[in-house]
């Protein structure tokens, strides 16, 4: 994971090193996320989210991208 101050920092990153961006994440998204996927790590009944789940957090914080399919077979490009 790398961060960034702005969105066209990213470009220049990539277009330097020959990449082609990807989705980016906000720091809000992020930390909606860790929110989402750890809130419950320590109960003992605790257990990672189904593809079905994944897709609903991402989803809720805007990450709908095709990027973001956790059965996808390959990471495409941005759409």
């Amino acid at each position: 994971m790398l961060f960034f101050r702005s969105e066209e920092r990213v470009s220049e990153w990539c277009g330097e090193r020959g990449v082609d961006p990807r989705p980016l994440v906000t720091v809000p998204q992020l930390w909606q996320l860790a929110n989402a996927w750890y809130s419950s790590r320590l109960d003992a009944t605790a257990r990672r989210p189904g593809p079905d789940e994944i897709r609903a957090i991402f989803a809720r914080i805007g990450l709908a991208d095709p990027f973001w399919d956790p059965q996808a077979d390959s990471f495409a490009g941005p759409s």
